[in-house]
């Protein structure tokens, strides 16, 4: 790879993989593997904690003191970025979407901890909110740096570019790695990461919110402007991008009793928590798939795990968890 990007090493890496014999025999289907993405080691840990050292490179790199970003009222990533920005000293403001609970718990609990400023805006205010609260900073003098919705960036998702190739050097063999896909960064930079560095089994991004041709769409753009960025360009179609997008369900961030199976199989089997948005959903995806026969009984499958699990207590306080189906 042409160009080295720098980075704040706070993340512990490389994170651990794991055979997941119980579940696997549980479900009579290919041998699973997890790569623990949920233990990058800041404040609960998560897919994020990689992209951040990137962007607060670049952020410390443009002489900025004050990190903001956006995200819904159980945003992890907003929960770690709030985290960096305590690492290394600087402020933060999260632009929240959702109503202020009168009682703070989860994700937003912890935002509170790691002394974050809130500001709350409803969903279709995010955009026009954001750039208020930018640009007081600005006025302010608060030299304020934007973390991208997600950290899915072209320096975001170098970070999983260079993931691909720490699970490549750990000599672990995978005929899938299927994760849960959103704002598009991690799959983006899997998907790059698959190509330069040799990567021959496919990579599956299971949708937690947007239908699959959108999604395509999306990680296809964001690939190729990783790609340029990296110094290694390569052009993206929609097509090479592999999404599944038939466990939307409710809607985002609204379990339902798929999720509610998939959260309670990977902890009565493995011990192995998973969160209600993103990792439960797309556990609850890869589950359904290997009951269908999607997988050959001979294939193994890598689980990479985003993290989350801080949501489970914003659920869990509900009971619902605990419902059995």
């Amino acid at each position: 790879m042409s160009k080295q990007l720098t980075r704040i090493p706070f993340a512990h890496l490389p994170t651990r993989v794991e055979s997941l014999p119980r579940l696997s025999d549980a479900l009579g289907g290919p041998q699973i593997l997890v790569k623990r993405d949920d233990q990058t080691g800041l404040a609960f840990g998560g897919n994020k904690t990689r992209k951040l050292e990137y962007l607060l490179a670049d952020a410390k790199n443009k002489s900025a003191r004050t990190l903001i970003t956006t995200g819904s009222i159980q945003s992890n990533h907003c929960r770690q970025t709030a985290a960096a920005a305590a690492r290394v000293g600087m402020d933060c403001i999260l632009v929240l979407t959702g109503e202020e609970p009168e009682q703070p718990v989860g994700n937003t609990f912890l935002d509170l901890l790691l002394g974050a400023e809130l500001v709350w805006t409803a969903q279709e205010l995010r955009d026009a909110t954001l750039k208020s609260v930018f640009q007081a900073a600005v006025d302010a003098g608060r030299e304020p740096y934007l973390v991208p919705y997600g950290a899915s960036n072209p320096i975001g998702a170098a970070a999983y570019v260079y993931a691909m190739r720490e699970f490549l050097e750990q000599n672990i063999e995978a005929d899938w790695i299927v994760f849960a896909s959103s704002s598009g960064g991690t799959q983006a930079g899997l998907v790059v990461g698959a190509y330069l560095y040799g990567f021959q089994g496919q990579v599956l991004g299971i949708s937690v919110d947007e239908p699959a041709a959108d999604l395509r769409v999306k990680v296809a753009k964001l690939a190729t402007e990783t790609s340029q960025y990296l110094e290694n360009a390569i052009n993206y179609a929609e097509n090479d991008i592999d999404v599944n997008a038939d466990y939307l369900g409710g809607g985002y961030a609204v379990m339902g009793e798929v999720e509610r199976e998939a959260i309670q199989l990977f902890a009565r089997h493995e011990g192995l928590l998973v969160d209600p948005v993103y990792t439960g959903r797309a556990a609850a995806g890869m589950i359904d798939l290997i009951r269908k026969g999607f997988f050959s009984k001979d294939d193994t499958v890598l689980f990479w795990h985003t993290g989350g699990t801080p949501a489970l207590f914003a659920e869990g306080y509900r009971g619902e968890l605990l419902q059995e189906g």
